[in-house]
């Protein structure tokens, strides 16, 4: 197997050393001794230790041994070697990595998104939180994330699909501006989605107008490229921008969700004409509408009126942690 999203694999049995030979840009050499998670998370190929195995056929040496990362985490490596060299690696702990982050004040949450009646969770949105930051929008757009939230998670969502027999829902992550400018996000998008054999639709990626304004066309490809992979993008803030509608029209998006701003103001008739507006704009175009910062339950009604597919808010539920999301879903 070879080909991940940085590069090619190659194994060493008796060594017990695997070696990357980075594609153009890629920066890594070799994997060995004492890493971060994150540093593994910008080569791990993204497929489960099952799927691994299964890839291989048993004329086909298979060797593993344990990996010490420098956080004190014990991780097996599953790598495989057909005649021609090529291999292939999965990392693997006592369970899935969920909770760990790029650095020591990371800590990933997810805020459960709901059906428009309030009853039933869809999915959740992963959300970066960072110990001792106190609004943690003004550290998020300058830091290249996606790396390691994906695979995180990805990760989370196994989890919940396996505890809650539920493989109908999906996991949301934001885009900053910088993973836009990160030429090899689509590599590791599609080697998560066909890893863990995840659906069309089951990696959802948010966008904001705000990221793209750095570089407004290569965000476009940027999202064209994430699109084929078989994720869905999401266009984040929708109402919020200076030029929402012509960022609607140049993205290939599959959802917008409302700005918390307008949500707030859905009492006045003003603002409903508007929103009902607002979605069937997004019937119109096959896309499906949230309605975000919902605050108060008694205004679901009102917004399944107005055409609302799916609902989040702190009146509906809380950023928690991947395991305890599990009670949410049981």
């Amino acid at each position: 197997m070879s080909g991940g999203p940085v590069g090619d694999w190659s194994w060493d049995g008796q060594a017990k050393r695997l070696t990357l030979a980075p594609k153009a840009g890629a920066g890594i050499g070799a994997l060995g001794g004492k890493w971060r998670l994150e540093d593994l998370s910008k080569t791990v190929d993204g497929l489960s230790a099952s799927r691994l195995k299964r890839s291989f056929s048993g004329s086909i040496e298979t060797v593993s041994c344990e990996l010490t990362l420098a956080d004190g985490r014990v991780l097996s490596l599953f790598g495989g070697k057909t005649d021609t060299g090529a291999a292939g690696l999965i990392l693997e702990g006592a369970g899935p990595v969920l909770e760990d982050g790029p650095g020591p004040d990371l800590q990933p949450v997810y805020q459960p998104i709901f059906d428009v009646t309030g009853a039933r969770i869809t999915g959740f949105e992963a959300l970066a939180r960072w110990d001792g930051v106190s609004d943690p929008a003004e550290r998020l757009e300058d830091t290249a994330l996606a790396s390691n939230m994906l695979i995180r998670a990805v990760n989370a969502l196994v989890l919940w699909r396996e505890e809650s027999g539920r493989d109908d829902l999906f996991v949301q992550v934001n885009l900053t501006g910088q993973d836009l400018a990160d030429e090899s996000l689509p590599g590791l998008v599609s080697a998560l989605i066909s890893g863990y054999g995840l659906g069309d639709g089951v990696l959802r990626l948010e966008l904001t107008e705000q990221a793209a304004l750095r570089d407004t066309d290569g965000a476009v490809n940027m999202a064209r490229a994430l699109k084929e992979t078989g994720a869905r993008l999401v266009l984040d803030d929708f109402g919020s921008g200076h030029s929402s509608f012509l960022w609607l029209a140049q993205l290939p998006a599959d959802s917008l969700k409302i700005d918390a701003a307008l949500i707030a103001e859905v009492g006045t008739d003003r603002v409903q004409t508007i929103l009902h507006a607002i979605t069937r704009l997004a019937d119109e175009l096959g896309m499906g509408t949230v309605a975000e910062g919902v605050e108060d339950r008694a205004i679901l009604p009102l917004l399944a009126e107005l055409g609302f597919r799916h609902v989040q808010g702190f009146a509906l539920g809380r950023p928690v942690k991947a395991r305890d999301a599990v009670a949410l879903l049981t």
